[in-house]
This record gives structure tokens, C-alpha cells and sequence, in this order.
């Protein structure tokens, strides 16, 4: 297969871009370094079927080109994170949906199938429960800005979906729920390597809001096993599908999970939203998946639990903090790599 995976320098992407290498396939990466870091991918620079470049998913000469020498196009590329979209939501807005829509444009042109990335900020304020993909959504305002991301999202889902309806496109859509693990920074409000920062270096570990917050998480090998499974199952295309964890927890019990794993002596502070986030910030109180429809298509069934995932995420920033290439545990079987080949990771 030759894949193209946009976004393949973030933390999911990266992580991705290693398991298909892993199986054979040809990859070609597009990032424009935004929220994606070159040294997720220096590890397979060289590697002979790995093309990095770097540049936007809205080069719409450019991405003609990637769309047309591919089988499957993996979209990862977006305004990720609270702290991003709070920041520049017009941004957010511009590359989400305009440069979702350019990409489902060119691979209806060849039928090339699409996997969309999208998010559990579909379901918005709706914590009535374990979500499913039919459930409804409840969003705020449109005067609040915490709810664009969850909009930019939605609007990608109904573009995916017109074009399966219209053209046939092959799509499958992909709701992640808190992924988390090895790479992912806390830069834009993620919240568990930001705990684990904290509690590595003995800060105050800051819980927003009262910490009562009830989440699930999903570690990204598992996250990627689901991705690569909804890839090759025929089934799945012109569906969509939560990818979570099974493990609700309370952003407090986190804290303190977190502290006592990586032996810290943080405090845990609570802080209002409004401190961190301004007035009018909105959360939720629940968001938890119901995972049963991808359990049945593809026999999914996540192989980590919560504290496998806390301790890989505190073992790859203890790697940083001692200068150490941060390991990642899986297996990657790479070769065909000759030494002193021509760097293929590299910018356009």
C-alpha cells in the first residue's frame, strides 16, 4: 500500500507512520510543524520507504500530486488542543474545514480511499452517558469559542459523509477519545503529560475545575491497532467509529495516579477554569465511550490499561529529562535501511 498520512510528525501520526512501516508499506508524510515535531520521526530517517515533507495540507498543487500516488490517505493534519483553538480560532477553522475539504475533493477525483480523524469533542456538553456514534450532540453558543474545535470537526464528519453518500468516496470516520502515550506534549492542554511533567519535576500537579471531570483513555498503540484495523476492513467504510479506552476515571484520581506512579512529592492544586482559560469557559462532566460497534467490526479490545499508560508516558519524559532518546516499546521490525543512505526524512 502506499499510504499518505497528513499530520505524520504528531504524536498519533508518528506512531501510525511506524506501525505501517512495520507492515510493508510505503509512506508518505505531510506536516507543516505546527503541533508536529521532527524528532517523532528521526528515529526512521533514511528508512527507504518513508518521504517526509514539509509543508501545508492546503498546497492544493502539492496535494494533487500526494493524493493521486496514493491507495489511502490516513488525514491526521489539524488545529489540535484547547490551547490552540482558544488561541487562533480562525486558524482552526481555515485548516479543518477548508483543508478537509480540499483533501476529500482530490480523492474523490480518484477514489482513493480516506481515514478521518476525529474527536470525542463531537458529543460536546453530552455526558449522559457512554457515547455512542448515533448519540446526539449538545454544544454551547456560538459566542463561546471552546465549542469551534468540536464544530471544525463535525463539519469535516458531514463532508466525508456527503461525499460516501454522493460519489461513493470511500471514507471511514475515527472519533478518538483521549489518546494518549510516548510523544505527546502537553503544550496544548493535554492533560496527562502535563500532570506527569509536573509531577516529575515536583511541581504542583494543577487539576482545572473541581477534578470530578470523569474521562476515559486510550493508549496510542491502541489507538493505532484500531486505525490500521479500520483500514483493512471493507465494512467499515462510509461508517464511523469511537476509538476509546474502557476505564473511567476522574481527572483527580488521575492526579493522584499519577503522583504515586511516578513517586513525586507534587502537590495537587485545583484550579478555576476562568484562572486558566478565561470567563465563560465551558467543560463537561463525563465523556466516556461506548466502544461496542468497533468491538464487533473489528474485535477491538484495548491491551493497556490506565496505569500502562501512565507509566510509558512517565518513562519517555524521564528519558527527556536525562538526555536519553526517549524508547518506544513496540517492536518495529524496520529494515532495508543501509547506512549512510541519503536522509529521506526530510523538508520539501
Amino acid at each position: 500500500m502506499n499510504a499518505l498520512v497528513t499530520g505524520g510528525f504528531g504524536f498519533i501520526g508518528s506512531h501510525l507512520c511506524e506501525r505501517l512501516l512495520r507492515d510493508g508499506h510505503h509512506v508518505t508524510v505531510i506536516d507543516d510543524l505546527s503541533t508536529g515535531r521532527l524528532e517523532n520521526l528521526a528515529h526512521l530517517s533514511g528508512h527507504l520507504r518513508l518521504r517526509c515533507l514539509i509543508d501545508t495540507i492546503r498546497n492544493k498543487e502539492l496535494m494533487e500530486t500526494l493524493v493521486a500516488a496514493s491507495d489511502t490517505v490516513f488525514h491526521l493534519a489539524a488545529v489540535v488542543g484547547v490551547r490552540s483553538v482558544l488561541q487562533d480560532p480562525l486558524r482552526c477553522l481555515e485548516v479543518n474545514i477548508r483543508g478537509t475539504d480540499m483533501l476529500l475533493e482530490l480523492a474523490a477525483k480518484r477514489g482513493v480511499k480516506v481515514l478521518l480523524a476525529s474527536s470525542s469533542e463531537i458529543y460536546g456538553k453530552n455526558g449522559s452517558g457512554p457515547v455512542a456514534e448515533g448519540s446526539n450532540r449538545l454544544l454551547g453558543p456560538t459566542t463561546i469559542t471552546r465549542w469551534i474545535y468540536s464544530t471544525t470537526k463535525a463539519v469535516d464528519e458531514y463532508l466525508a459523509l456527503s461525499y460516501w453518500n454522493s460519489s461513493r468516496l470511500p471514507v471511514v470516520i475515527m472519533r478518538f477519545f483521549n489518546t494518549v502515550g510516548p510523544r505527546q506534549t502537553g503544550r496544548y492542554g493535554m492533560v496527562l503529560p502535563n500532570f506527569v511533567q509536573q509531577a516529575l519535576s515536583n511541581r504542583p500537579i494543577t487539576v482545572y475545575g473541581d477534578g470530578k471531570q470523569i474521562r476515559t483513555f486510550t493508549h496510542v498503540f491502541d489507538a493505532v491497532n484500531a486505525v490500521v484495523a479500520l483500514a483493512e476492513h471493507p465494512q467499515a467504510v462510509g461508517q464511523i467509529f469511537n476509538v476509546g479506552g474502557v476505564e473511567p476515571v476522574s481527572i483527580a484520581d488521575l492526579a493522584e495516579r499519577v503522583k504515586r506512579l511516578a513517586e513525586s512529592q507534587s502537590p495537587i492544586e485545583f484550579l478555576p477554569y476562568a484562572e486558566v482559560y478565561g470567563e465563560g469557559f465551558e467543560d463537561l462532566a463525563s465523556r466516556v465511550p461506548d466502544i461496542s460497534k468497533l468491538r464487533l467490526l473489528a474485535g477491538y479490545e484495548p491491551a493497556h490499561r490506565l496505569d500502562d499508560m501512565i507509566r510509558d508516558t512517565i518513562a519517555y519524559f524521564r528519558a527527556q529529562q536525562d538526555g536519553r532518546s526517549p524508547i518506544v516499546k513496540v517492536p518495529l521490525a524496520l529494515s532495508g535501511t543501509p547506512a549512510g543512505e541519503e536522509d529521506r526524512c526530510r523538508g520539501r
